[in-house]
């Protein structure tokens, strides 16, 4: 499998170099790889700040607040929308609130880094199309391929972040 990712910065606050995205593309490769995901694959990355993602939040999805990640997927794989076979799959678009996972990363007691990687994590099973808001059992089911995901890359999920995602 191929994967490009399209990384873009909208921020000046926080470090957005080669070592946050070799860190969010074996994120996402390890997503797609535990997902058996095995198509040449595209994903869009964009860093920004909590006032970037309030905007993008707000008009998106009509909550004017600040939140972690945003994930837009380019296909509704749930119900069997996929590209054509032999096609790059372009999964979706991430967006990523830096100054909110050194925020975040602090309040879990954890590093910058694995903050950033847990929330790739989650924004890639989105775009693969896994819900957590529908259901209990949804939740639950995403929250055990996240912790799949976190140990394959050796930053596995304590408990008390599964009880404050």
């Amino acid at each position: 499998m191929k994967l490009r990712i399209d990384f873009s910065n909208d921020q000046t606050e926080m470090k957005a170099g080669f070592r946050l995205r070799r860190l969010i593309r074996r994120a996402v490769r390890a997503t797609l790889a535990c997902e058996r995901f095995d198509r040449d694959a595209m994903v869009s990355v964009t860093f920004t700040d909590n006032e970037g993602i309030r905007e993008k939040n707000r008009e998106f999805r009509g909550i004017d607040a600040p939140t972690d990640v945003l994930s837009s997927p380019m296909y509704d794989m749930k119900n069997g929308d996929m590209p054509l076979d032999g096609e790059i799959c372009e999964l979706g678009d991430i967006v990523l609130s830096l100054e909110r996972a050194a925020e975040q990363a602090e309040e879990f007691g954890h590093s910058y880094e694995r903050e950033c990687a847990f929330l790739t994590v989650h924004s890639v099973l989105h775009l693969l199309g896994y819900d957590h808001v529908n259901s209990e059992e949804e939740e639950a089911e995403m929250r055990a391929r996240q912790r799949v995901v976190m140990k394959k890359i050796g930053l596995e999920v304590k408990q008390r972040e599964e009880e404050n995602p």
